[in-house]
């Protein structure tokens, strides 16, 4: 049995699928009263579901006229994809944002399910086991090296 959020996901990748330009604009309260829900909800759902590392951009105004914009990001192009998610990692990263980075090139077809779990496995806090914030210099520099030779094989 799916949870409210897993529902709320769902409708927004639905409607973001059927947009031509895998854009879509929703006004808070309303889905909150679709859903039945509060819009801290709402809020949670596109916090942690709809992140730069899996592939989106989201832009809100607050107010009377307020929106939330989520987009999901052009993955046409594995080159330009690869190095948008160079560009986000950064000098450090953490094991939850390296996750949603891995699920985000499984879910573009970059990787395969084998080597999501194999990157996964790698660094994770139990293989590295050098504490922070070392632990996540080491995981972003790892993470790093794998996607320039992703992006450098073609």
């Amino acid at each position: 049995m799916r949870n409210m959020s897993d529902i709320i996901e769902q409708y927004l990748k639905q409607k973001i699928a059927e947009s031509h330009n895998e854009v879509v604009e929703i006004k808070r309260a309303q889905i909150a009263e679709k859903f039945d829900c509060v819009p801290s909800q709402l809020n949670y759902v596109i916090k942690t579901r709809f992140t730069n590392e899996l592939g989106y951009v989201v832009e809100s105004k607050r107010g009377g006229g307020g929106y939330i914009r989520i987009t999901k990001i052009e993955t046409h192009k594995k080159a330009d994809y690869l190095e948008h998610l160079l560009n986000l990692i950064g000098d450090g990263l953490s094991q939850t944002n390296a996750m949603h980075i891995i699920q985000s090139m499984y879910d573009a077809d970059v990787i395969s399910f084998r080597e999501a779990k194999i990157i996964d496995t790698v660094i994770a806090r139990e293989t590295l086991m050098i504490g922070l914030p070392e632990r996540d210099i080491v995981r972003a520099q790892i993470l790093k090296k794998i996607i320039e030779v992703i992006l450098y094989e073609e």
